[in-house]
């Protein structure tokens, strides 16, 4: 990832020029380690998410919309008390560091006006943000660093606030061409080290695109320059973050196909060369919250759903064990029928038995009479040996049925827990998270609920797509809502799609009377495969037919139906160009 030294000095160059003067109208943390301010700037209202996160720290404007805990941590009630209805006076980056500063100011409870400074240090597994007053006391920092954590720096309230200690790297905007050859004399590995070793918020990325700029190769050897080389290239550096002083930025993102998001740089990328595409952007913005936009949703989606995500599969292991022994146990009923001729042959011949006999040899009249030794009990009177063989095969026919429904139920609670794990993958916030713990809980799996407390209970709704010739269609993103939209919200002939064999979410067209077109069908058809186990399948088969063919079986888990008289579509996955999700 590339929010280096030389990315976070073009969003603030960005961030100077949309925020400056802006007023801050709330402030929202949606995650533990992110806040969200909203800036009224320009005449518009701006989203500039801040994020502690060890794996994706960040700072941008953005036009993602999430959700918030019902009740606001403290670190969000701390900002709001000193940051509410504050003007932003400037946004800075102090000696080039992966450091954000943004100067507010605002009323303190007497009355009296003083600038706060909201710091954002993105650095990684030790990103942290940090309120500051006038005097540089630290008020707060998101993620609380005493000794405990860290014995080189704290961040405590009452502290006075440091910057992160100096790796002895210099500052490239302030540093003379002098001391750049001077550096690079006494250097001996490839020319992107150098800039990394050397100075100050020289990421990777940006440090391979100078060298090759620089040298034609982005690992050249310091030591097999020439001076004449080496002072060509210190000189290339100089004027390199001139520009860069000078706020000449031309932001990219760089794709590894067509569609795959590989990273995002303040700067234009060439030295991939034709290695992957790269796609110029209007602003540095823009391209970090696209990169964001995905990446950062899926990590925390896949953090909140591990637990849940684990407890489900740990249950269809469970089933799996339980089905694989039942399917044991119907072999070993296979040979009931054999223990019943062995009770009838030794009824035929009890005349033969005598007392304390461990075996008889008697002619199978049910297998062209070949001699059949059938062991015996010596304990046991001639009477009582044959009816063990007769009660072993009424225990094994009776236990045949009974296993055979077990296996069923076994099948079906897979099948439900499968629908669970198909959900967990596509929810889109906690609320969704928290309904399918309390739907497990109403199906009594021992699964830990959610406080009422921590997130707005709201029920979710049905995702709606319009779609061609003024149709709309609805698609349930869990069990419960498949049954509520199936089940009750839809009329009789509205049409009803879903994966065929497949896992998936119920889809409806609203028909309204009308009677869709191919071409609707197979848009809907295509969203229902979306929105299933086989996303990333070529070729899915989706069935569908009017609702009055769909029931729902008594006693049958959320979500499970069954229909009849229907049609089946072979559709590739995809959301329709022309679809609108609302």
């Amino acid at each position: 990832m590339a929010f280096d030294g030389l990315a976070v000095s073009c969003m603030v160059h960005e961030l100077n020029n949309i925020l400056t003067n802006g007023r801050v109208d709330k402030v929202l943390q949606p995650e533990y380690d992110e806040v969200i301010l909203a800036v009224r700037s320009g005449g518009k209202n701006r989203k500039l998410v801040l994020s502690a996160s060890s794996s994706n720290p960040r700072i941008h404007l953005t036009s993602v919309q999430k959700e918030n805990p019902e009740k606001a941590p403290m670190f969000c009630m701390l900002l709001r008390k000193h940051l509410l209805g504050g003007k932003v006076v400037a946004v800075t980056q102090p000696d080039f560091e992966r450091v954000v500063e943004i100067h507010v100011e605002s009323h303190d409870e007497l009355g009296d006006v003083s600038v706060k400074r909201l710091i954002i240090e993105v650095m990684g597994r030790v990103s942290n943000i940090i309120l500051v007053d006038g005097e540089g006391k630290v008020l707060g920092s998101i993620k609380h660093i005493d000794f405990s954590v860290s014995q080189v720096r704290q961040l405590i309230p009452g502290m006075i606030y440091e910057m992160p200690p100096s790796q002895g790297k210099v500052n490239p905007l302030t540093v003379t061409l002098e001391e750049i050859e001077g550096k690079l004399r006494a250097y001996s590995l490839g020319a992107d080290k150098f800039l990394i070793d050397t100075f100050v918020g020289v990421g990777p990325l940006s440090a391979r695109e100078i060298a090759y700029r620089a040298t034609g190769g982005a690992d050249t050897n310091c030591q097999l320059m020439t001076n004449e080389q080496k002072t060509k290239f210190a000189v290339f550096i100089k004027e390199f973050f001139e520009k860069i002083k000078n706020s000449n930025f031309s932001p990219v993102l760089i794709y590894k196909d067509e569609e795959k998001i590989k990273d995002f740089s303040g700067i234009n990328i060439t030295h991939y060369e034709n290695t992957f595409v790269i796609r110029e952007c209007e602003s540095l913005n823009d391209a970090v919250d696209e990169y964001f936009k995905t990446k950062d949703f899926q990590e925390r989606m896949s953090q909140k759903t591990s637990s849940l995500m684990k407890f489900v599969e740990t249950n269809i292991q469970r089933c799996q064990k339980k089905l694989a022994l039942q399917q044991q146990k119907m072999k070993d009923c296979e040979n009931k029928e054999k223990n019943k001729i062995l009770g009838d042959l030794l009824t035929a011949n009890l005349y033969r038995i005598n007392y304390g006999d461990e075996f008889i040899e008697v002619e199978d009249f049910y297998s062209n009479m070949e001699i059949v030794k059938i062991p015996l009990k010596p304990e046991l009177s001639p009477a009582q040996n044959a009816q063990r063989y007769y009660t072993i095969y009424q225990k094994l026919k009776n236990a045949e049925v009974i296993t055979a429904e077990q296996m069923e139920l076994a099948k079906q609670e897979i099948d439900y827990l499968e629908s669970i794990k198909e959900n967990l993958m596509i929810v889109e916030n906690e609320r969704e998270i928290n309904e399918l713990r309390d739907e497990l809980y109403s199906q009594g799996y021992h699964v830990k609920r959610a406080e009422k407390s921590k997130i707005r209970r709201q029920v979710s709704k049905p995702l709606k797509f319009q779609l061609s010739d003024g149709f709309v269609c609805y698609v349930g993103r869990n069990n419960m809502q498949n049954d509520e939209l199936t089940l009750r919200q839809s009329r009789a002939n509205d049409l009803w799609f879903h994966t065929k064999y497949i896992h998936g979410s119920h889809t409806v067209i609203k028909t309204e009377g009308r009677t869709p077109s191919d071409d609707v069908i197979v848009e809907a058809a295509k969203i229902c495969a979306y929105y299933s186990k086989a996303r990333n399948s070529a070729n899915v088969p989706v069935d569908y037919t009017i609702i009055k063919n769909v029931k729902k079986p008594s006693g049958a888990k959320p979500g499970m139906v069954i229909y009849d008289n229907y049609n089946t579509v072979n559709v590739r996955p995809e959301l329709p160009d022309n679809a609108e999700i609302n």
